[in-house]
């Protein structure tokens, strides 16, 4: 192993030097900044002409079989009274008005019936606005101001939860710093995963790998690639995180986005720990199963076909994400927290929501690291036979049945 260290450092500048590795790493926050340029434009927009059509002035009239709208507010903001609907409708056939509006006797059981003149398909809803904001304006000035409260809909609640223990439950903001290490795995394996897989097969792919092998022991070399690229992965996270958090602390208003107190993140240090310990010991085992199966196929492109299937068993768990918060000891949330393939996506959605023991952390840790040595076992045993197969892959009897 006394050339790791060269591997390691190898690998990393050799990836570093590539475009590939620099496209993808910037691609996602630009690809957030291009999308937050596009919400900020659309609001602006949005905005700007809901300002200008509050601004614009058009001839109405109105029928009020309800009574409900009181005959100065017509007044005051223009409207003609008419006396009939077939009055008002033709008043706006003929270009005598903009629009006219008829509210019927009883509106909880007839429709409001509005009339305009055509001003573009995403204009003509003016009418129908101007309509019922007037009604809304006038029910609710003929109200308490409890009243108006409740049908504005702008009533404050203080809602209380508390634990079993008798504490104040924080909610959604306790899932926060333990979710995060749900999300890292996810984006991680999402956007390092084929890199990883096609990593091994490259040097068989270029017919280098004999020239390699000549000066570095295969072990040396796998567990070398494995180091660098966990490496590797890590620096793309950076790269594409940086960007997106210095963005939303730049250009958060201009994006109407959330904003979030992170002074009032609740902290757990045991369930942060258990989150970091799983998400290194599952990220660790899947680099190891990806190049597992890259050191067994001939070609990048073979390897590649492998990819969708080791992605169905990361992620599939996540279809049963409810499950995982309302029942989690049911035999099927058991199963897939402890099946180590399956296994992170349960663990740290369970640990994010705080239904998972210590005790059951563990176990499936256990299982998962007892999984992460044997498939780095049996992916150096393959990439030492297989390393010299360019044209065929290798099947797992021929692998273990071989003499080192």
């Amino acid at each position: 192993m006394h050339n790791l260290g060269t591997v390691i450092r190898f690998e990393i500048v050799r990836t570093l030097k590539k475009k590939s590795f620099w496209i993808a790493a910037f691609a996602v926050p630009l690809i957030v900044g291009l999308v937050g340029v596009i919400i900020y434009f659309s609001n602006k927009t949005t905005n700007d002409q809901a300002e200008k059509l509050a601004t614009e002035q058009f001839a109405i009239g109105v029928t009020d079989k309800s009574g409900i709208i009181p005959k100065e507010t017509l007044a005051a903001i223009g409207a003609k009274t008419i006396e009939t609907k077939e009055e008002g409708e033709a008043a706006v056939k003929t270009g005598k008005l903009d629009g006219y509006f008829y509210y019927p006797k009883d509106i909880s059981k007839d429709s409001v019936e509005t009339y305009g003149q055509d001003v573009g398909l995403f204009k003509n809803n003016r009418y129908q606005d101007f309509a019922r904001e007037l009604l809304k304006q006038s029910a609710a000035a003929q109200a308490t101001p409890s009243v108006q409260t409740a049908l504005q809909d702008k009533i404050k609640f203080n809602s209380v939860t508390y634990t079993s223990e008798g504490e104040i439950d924080q909610g959604f903001m306790k899932l926060i710093a333990p979710g995060i290490f749900l999300v890292l795995f996810y984006f991680m394996i999402a956007t390092f995963g084929n890199q990883i897989l096609t990593s091994i097969t490259e040097e068989k792919e270029n017919r280098v790998i004999e020239m390699i092998l000549a000066t570095i022991k295969p072990t040396t070399l796998l567990v070398g690639k494995l180091l660098s690229l966990i490496a590797l992965a890590l620096i793309q996270m950076l790269v594409i995180l940086l960007p997106v958090i210095i963005g939303y602390f730049l250009f958060r208003d201009q994006l109407s986005l959330p904003q979030f107190d992170l002074a009032a993140i609740p902290l757990d240090p045991i369930r942060i720990t258990l989150g970091a310990v799983i998400f290194a010991v599952s990220f660790f085992m899947f680099t190891g199963i990806l190049m597992t199966l890259g050191a067994a196929m001939p070609t990048a492109k073979e390897a590649g076909s492998f990819f969708g299937a080791a992605m169905a068993l990361v992620f599939g768990p996540l279809y049963a994400a409810p499950l995982f918060i309302s029942s989690p000891e049911s035999i099927v949330v058991q199963i897939l927290s402890y099946f180590p393939l399956t296994a992170p996506i349960p663990l740290l959605l369970r640990n994010a929501v705080g239904n998972l023991s210590v005790t059951e952390a563990l176990i499936s840790l256990s299982i998962l690291a007892v999984t992460t040595v044997v498939v780095i076992s049996i992916g150096v045993r393959i990439f030492r036979f297989g390393a010299l197969e360019y044209s065929r892959k290798l099947s797992m009897q021929e692998v273990m049945r071989r003499k080192s």
